[in-house]
């Protein structure tokens, strides 16, 4: 029997092999706890947002001022907000679908009175993007009041983001696209108008990105299962080894393998078989064999 196990079985405990083990399995299983935590957190979190999104909102909501909702999160987006201005530059907005229909939106730019643009969304229409089609702004000065929405940007679901549109068109509605195209200082939002005029449908509000029960959504509640499965194979893999190194130390005290721990002595005896007491007789008497 090796030296360090005299004194107990266990003892192969404190060598520095089943250390580096030992330490390993204290430091993986935490680690794993954590990040299954942490990834069922992001899971409950969308599963939060998709229900607040996909709540009705009380029809008396009072419109907030538009600059009391920003910056846009996951709290704000949706929420009804009011501004005031002038209209200014019209665009459309190409390929943009409304129940399985294709269309396009009416986008105007309200330049409001702390001398920023804000981009709004007045309705929806039908067919390709057609400025004949698009009924002119009123003039004047107007309050405007929709639900708010945060920038799009190129993963955002709908978008034209190839660019090559013709002049008046936009394919993402973003201060960062329209900063290259109209003279003003541009709000980092946009309203869709909820009671269009016009014969103009109302462009329902968005959830946020990364919010929701989509496909990223899902793919943490995997990696919740997946964090949590390394921790049960790490505890399984440190009891079986540690059920195997016991189960040495056992046959090695009731004397089925010898002192170095290996099976040699039996694995000679089972290639000699039944001619070892054969070859004993030979040697013992002299006489070789007859060939």
């Amino acid at each position: 029997m090796h030296p360090p196990y005299r004194g107990g079985v266990h003892r192969f405990l404190l060598t520095p092999r089943w250390w580096g083990i030992n330490v390993f399995v204290a430091l993986a299983v935490p680690f794993c706890l954590f990040m299954g935590s942490w990834q069922l957190g992001r899971f409950e979190a969308r599963v939060d947002s998709h229900r607040e999104a996909t709540s009705e909102r009380p029809v008396d909501q009072v419109a907030a001022p538009l600059d009391s909702l920003l910056p846009v999160d996951t709290q704000t987006s949706g929420r009804l907000a009011s501004a005031s201005g002038e209209y200014a530059e019209q665009m459309l907005v190409p390929e943009r679908r409304l129940d399985g229909a294709s269309g396009f939106y009416v986008l105007t730019l309200l330049k409001t009175d702390s001398g920023k643009a804000l981009p709004v969304v007045r309705g929806w229409l039908p067919g390709a993007a057609d400025p004949a089609k698009a009924p002119a702004a009123p003039t004047g000065r107007v309050e405007v009041t929709g639900a708010l929405q945060a920038s799009e940007n190129s993963g955002t679901k709908g978008v034209h983001a190839q660019g090559g549109l013709p002049a008046g068109q936009l394919g993402v509605i973003a201060a960062a696209t329209l900063v290259n195209i109209v003279p003003h200082d541009l709000y980092d939002a946009w309203l869709t108008v909820q009671t269009p005029a016009d014969g103009m449908l109302p462009v329902p509000a968005q959830a946020p990105t990364n919010t929701g029960l989509d496909l990223k959504a899902f793919q943490n509640l995997g990696y919740t299962g997946e964090w949590f499965v390394f921790v049960a194979f790490v505890l399984f893999m440190w009891f079986r080894l540690y059920r195997r190194e016991v189960e040495t130390l056992r046959d090695a005290e009731a004397g089925l393998l010898d002192p170095a721990g290996d099976a040699e002595p039996a694995e000679a005896a089972e290639t000699a078989g039944p001619a070892g007491p054969a070859a004993q007789d030979q040697s013992s008497t002299g006489i070789a064999p007859v060939r």
